[in-house]
């Protein structure tokens, strides 16, 4: 209800769907339908459904602002969200209404969803949890504010030429965004560069150049509940946009220089930071959003609290070292500019801060060159100094004469060139640090963070990842939903556990043969759409074997590429009356990444290979489906009859495809890596094909003496398979162009590729004997799906919630 009595709720019935749709044609788009192109009814009904959105978002805000309810703000780089029509209209209840309203005018609704462009806000695993989180935040009805960036361009959108991959711009925001909300009475200054000015009054930074963040938000609607959140989204503008002096001279380009450098900041996700200016971009794009997001939360609490209550009503999460900065920024703005005490302000930041890690390899733990971060931002390197001071008093008072703790322990990195140890940072910030799998959370305690955890052991906890059960099966898999709805009613769609009652039916005969018929549809529908959107054929009867996720020799898509070969050569030379299979790959290389473009090629050179080959080609198909996304996943996991997680053990820290793979019913082939221990350990070891080093195993074998040459000579199969590498033949005669694979497989192997290739090979093998046997194969298809109720996003946000950010899910009224 809004003052006055009046309520502003519009109905929700196909009449006044069709009716509100026609009317956001005349006032929002100025097209009358006989006119109107698809993009326009696309946009009529997405701002249709954003107002019943925004109905219930004002509803939500009013409530948690009334009664001070503390609200969980996330912190993160990246939101993978996927098109917003269907999933929006689904949290609604909305979409039998809809599609009736639209048939009334000749449009489809299918045709509308698949016409909306995916936001290009996040890039892969880390993005995708992010926004997961966010769905079931909101439809456990816990207050929460999403914070990070709107990237004008996405990653890049892959095509594929010659078999090599080409970026283009992601123009993602081309056709317009009716989902976000532009707060034009909201901007914060951002500061970079200049110089601080220490005076017996206080510490005054004096930047060289302000940016200022505007915010846009996209309203996040809960499932089955009148909450909805928000995810605000931040975009850089020019202090001073225009300079009219510079003009007035005929000086035009530095009239909107300003401009133009402001909004780099935000032009594109994830640049290429393997130059100098590269890095400083990202240095920028990460501190800008933590700047923006903090200073709007205590512009929002300051409005009806004190500012002395920033703990008990903000929960701040760091998804993984890109948003550290806010440890730096929180104690500046409660210093600086709110004149707290150092001891208050870092109370402040301590009880609020928890941090999410996401990765153990080296590469990919944030470190920031000290020069760079002392000419950007100078005043926060002298926060980090004293943050580092004080810690290593801390430690010293603990562990008295350890100088080789406190060396590994420090903020600052003294290897080489000196530099700032986010990871460190963002730990010793924090009052929880928690892993995304049991596997990865132990391994963090006892390898990249084992100081930290000595020190403070109660602050280590594990939260494993999960996935939201409303995109990737109700949303994406309709078939499934409503035969397991059918089944054991539609209650699992937010308690997913109740998914265990579906285990009676694993034997039973009629339940399975309704279960293959959706599994057969859904093949069907991925092949007719490859054929249609790609070209490229693929039988539907054959097993669909997926490996979908970014490409990464620590992924080792180059491990399945070469027992791909071995199958091929095996059925060129009579040996193997193996069953068909569908190899398909799915993944994007970052640009700069020259051994992941070039895993993209020999997976392009090898189909090419094996369909030319009359004798093998009905047999066997490799399939490079391009452009990986949300879109395209929805595709692919209800599809997939066998998923491939087959990481080196110890480097994934959980994987998420791998759960959206098994909810759909897919069987996993998989190291006992990430996730995949609690997989299997859910799903049953029966159920799930186990190969491959342990982690520990690994550790082990790298610090002996690992020779992979050694293997290489002892594998007949293995030399056939590189043989055929070398000598140019998935390479048109090339025998220079996967010299550097090959290379880097026999003489080094950082990634155990050959050590786990046998294994790897035998339990393809099983995988096949399995395979022909269908009942055996359903049984366990079914039990996956049964079986997978632990890794719902749902009951991530409960551990969250309960053990990290002490919040309690606040009721809202419609």
């Amino acid at each position: 209800m809004i003052e006055g009595g009046d309520d502003p709720r519009p109905h929700d019935d196909a009449a006044t769907l069709r009716h509100d749709v026609i009317s956001k044609l005349y006032v929002e788009l100025a097209k009358f339908p006989t006119v109107a192109t698809r993009n326009d009814h696309y946009l009529a009904l997405s701002y249709v459904v954003r107002d019943r959105l925004l109905h219930r978002w004002v509803s939500s805000a009013r409530t948690y602002l009334d009664g001070k309810h503390r609200a969980v703000i996330y912190l993160s780089m990246e939101y993978l969200i996927g098109p917003q029509l269907g999933s929006n209209l689904m949290a609604l209840g909305l979409s039998d209404a809809a599609r009736s309203a639209l048939a009334g005018s000749g449009v489809s609704l299918d045709e509308l969803i698949e016409h909306e462009e995916e936001p290009g806000l996040g890039n892969g695993g880390l993005g995708r949890l992010a926004a997961c989180y966010m769905d079931s935040l909101a439809t456990l009805d816990l207050p929460a504010i999403g914070h990070g960036l709107r990237y004008e361009f996405g990653i890049f959108d892959q095509h594929i030429r010659d078999g090599w991959q080409v970026e283009a711009t992601d123009r993602w925001l081309r056709n317009g965004n009716p989902w976000e909300v532009r707060r034009y009475e909201i901007e914060h200054p951002v500061g970079f560069g200049g110089h601080v000015e220490h005076s017996p009054h206080g510490v005054r930074w004096v930047p060289e150049r302000v940016v200022k963040g505007i915010p846009y938000d996209v309203p996040v609607a809960g499932y089955g509940t009148a909450t909805t959140n928000f995810l605000r989204l931040w975009s850089a503008v020019a202090d001073e946009e225009f300079d009219l002096d510079a003009f007035q001279v005929g000086e035009y380009w530095r009239a909107v220089d300003a401009k133009i450098r402001s909004e780099t900041l935000t032009k594109v996700l994830y640049p290429n930071d393997s130059s100098p200016a590269g890095k400083q971009l990202r240095l920028e794009q990460q501190y800008f959003f933590v700047s923006c997001a903090l200073q709007d939360c205590i512009r929002l609490l300051t409005a009806h609290a004190s500012i002395r209550q920033f703990a008990d009503l903000y929960a701040i999460q760091l998804n993984d070292t890109h948003p550290a900065l806010a440890v730096a920024e929180l104690m500046r703005l409660f210093v600086d500019i709110h004149g707290f005490g150092w001891d208050e302000a870092w109370d402040q930041v301590r009880r609020s801060m928890a941090y999410t890690n996401h990765t153990l390899l080296p590469e990919a733990l944030e470190t920031w060159p000290l020069p760079l971060l002392r000419r950007l931002l100078p005043r926060h390197l002298e926060i980090i100094f004293e943050i580092n001071r004080r810690f290593l008093d801390e430690v010293r008072a603990r562990f008295p004469g350890d100088e080789p703790r406190l060396r590994r322990m420090s903020l600052i990195g003294e290897e080489g060139e000196k530099s700032i140890r986010m990871a460190h940072l963002a730990t010793v910030a924090s009052h929880h640090i928690n892993g995304v799998a049991e596997l990865h959370s132990r391994l963090l305690r006892e390898t990249v963070l084992r100081d930290f955890a000595e020190l403070w052991p109660e602050r280590f906890t594990n939260v494993t990842n999960g996935v939201t059960p409303r995109r990737f099966v109700a949303l994406s898999n309709p078939g499934l939903a409503d035969l397991v709805t059918e089944a054991i009613g539609d209650g699992w769609i937010r308690d997913l556990d109740r998914l265990r009652d579906l285990e009676p039916y694993a034997d039973d005969a009629a339940f399975q043969d309704r279960w293959r018929s959706v599994k057969h549809a859904n093949k069907q529908a991925l092949a007719g759409w490859l054929r249609e959107a790609h070209g490229i054929t693929c039988d539907p009867s054959s097993m669909f074997d997926a490996h979908c996720k970014r490409i990464h020799e620590y992924k080792r898509q180059h491990l399945n590429l070469l027992h791909v070969i071995t199958l091929w050569d095996r059925i060129r030379r009579g040996s193997d009356d193996g069953i068909t299979r569908t190899v398909i790959l799915a993944g994007k290389a970052a640009p700069a990444y020259r051994a992941a473009k070039l895993i993209i090629r020999l997976a392009h050179g090898i189909g090419e290979a094996i369909a030319a080959d009359p004798r093998t080609h009905d047999r066997l198909r490799v399939v490079f489906v391009p452009d990986f996304s949300v879109k395209t996943a929805q595709r692919i996991y209800p599809a997939a009859d066998l998923s491939e997680q087959i990481s080196t053990a110890g480097m994934e820290a959980s994987g998420t495809g791998n759960m959206k793979f098994t909810l759909n019913g897919a069987l996993t082939i998989g190291t006992l890596d990430g996730a995949n221990v609690e997989i299997r350990e859910a799903v049953g070891a029966e159920h799930f094909f186990l190969f491959g080093l342990t982690a520990d195993q690994v550790t082990e074998t790298k610090r002996v003496g690992y020779r992979p040459g050694e293997i290489f000579a002892k594998d007949p199969e293995l030399a056939r398979a590189i043989e055929l590498i070398a000598d140019g033949t998935f390479s048109r005669g090339d025998r220079t162009m996967f010299r550097p694979i090959i290379d880097d497989l026999v003489y080094r192997d950082p990634f155990l590729v050959l050590a786990d290739f046998r294994a790897y090979a035998e339990a393809q093998q099983r995988v096949e004997q399995a395979w022909r046997s269908p009942t055996s194969w359903l049984r366990s298809s079914i039990l996956n799906c049964a079986r997978a109720g632990k890794f719902s996003s749902d009951r991530s946000i409960r551990d969250y919630a309960e053990r990290i950010w002490r919040i309690a899910p606040v009721s809202v009224q419609a």
